[in-house]
């Protein structure tokens, strides 16, 4: 699993203001900042823009979102003024339920936003076990952990026999 990607730009300031508005469908905001570097996350920055001197290799990009989240991205990414790559829509060729919609950044790079769930799939029922994980239990009491036994204490003699022993002890 990626943990992050890094996108090198010539522009930077042009591709933080495309990206920070073509992925805000996404939730993604700018969440760290440095000269020549933007992060860019839901959550944690996932998504870095680098700046570079070098000629650039423009490439593609996929993010996964949900079916409406793909539609708001391209309207939001046009106005931010990405180029048309392929309207929302379903890509059959791809798999039955692959629907996407691609835009060409500033910069020429392909970025995607796809969704691959089945619309019509009905979620799983939520099993019992579910159920009662969701209602609210009380913890259980931990045993204390056991320990050596202490040896039972001798019992007490009885006073008669006390007396008993005490004058046997006196004679001797």
């Amino acid at each position: 699993m990626l943990d992050h990607i890094s996108l090198r730009v010539q522009d930077h300031s042009r591709a933080v203001a495309f990206y920070r508005a073509a992925l805000a469908p996404l939730g993604y905001q700018v969440m760290m900042e440095y000269p020549g570097a933007t992060g860019l996350g839901s959550g944690m920055p996932d998504f870095w823009l680098m700046t570079t001197e070098q000629p650039l290799n423009p490439t593609h990009l996929a993010f996964s979102a949900e079916r409406d989240v793909v539609d708001a991205f391209h309207a939001a990414a046009l106005a931010a003024g990405g180029t048309d790559n392929g309207p929302p829509g379903l890509r059959a060729d791809y798999h039955p339920h692959y629907y996407s919609a691609f835009v060409r950044d500033p910069e020429g790079n392909n970025v995607e936003v796809v969704c691959h769930d089945d619309p019509d799939a009905k979620p799983a029922p939520v099993k019992t076990a579910a159920r009662k994980s969701a209602r609210k239990v009380k913890p259980a009491v931990k045993a204390k952990p056991k320990t050596a036994k202490a040896k039972p204490k001798a019992k007490a003699k009885p006073k008669a026999k006390a007396k008993k022993l005490a004058a046997k002890k006196k004679r001797r």
